[in-house]
């Protein structure tokens, strides 16, 4: 009896001292890879009827960074207020993704008017663009436009 009680014991010590096998995390099919830093390269608001288009790309740099559960995205001139006037916006918070829906919460703005607000987008990744599409509404300051965004990937 000591002698399986014995056997019994090396065997439990022998399988528990085998290599630890970490969880393998498989990613969910219906996730963008949205995780990254991302250049706008062209915005186009809708509103009233009127549509404005501003290229990213020539007097304004504009990068969003999204990780894990958060974004943040900074805007500045390229000419440091020398011939047009001096920018800087920026911004972030919390986020949410579930299929191309994506709702930013902003937490932090430097229009403040806009902080607590919740921003709903469709969004699209093909190969390193992502194209993102949504209402802002925000009744206090009279803003209800439609906003479609152009990013592309920075590489490392």
């Amino acid at each position: 009896m000591k002698r399986k009680i014995g056997l019994v014991l090396i065997f439990g010590i022998l399988m528990s001292c085998g290599t630890k096998k970490e969880k393998e995390v498989a990613p969910k099919s219906s996730e963008l890879p949205i995780a990254g830093t991302w250049q706008l390269l062209k915005g186009t608001l809708i509103e009233k009827g009127d549509t404005t288009v501003t290229n990213y790309t020539k007097n304004t740099s504009f990068i969003k960074i999204i990780n894990d559960t958060h974004f943040a995205f900074l805007q500045h001139d390229l000419s440091k207020g020398k011939d047009t006037p001096a920018v800087y916006v920026s911004g972030g918070g919390r986020y949410s993704l579930k299929d191309s829906s994506y709702t930013e919460h902003l937490e932090y703005c430097s229009a403040r008017e806009w902080e607590g607000n919740d921003f709903n987008f469709t969004i699209t990744i093909k190969n390193d663009t992502l194209t993102q599409s949504g209402v802002e509404k925000i009744d206090s300051a009279g803003i209800n436009r439609l906003n479609i965004e152009k990013y592309v990937r920075v590489k490392k």
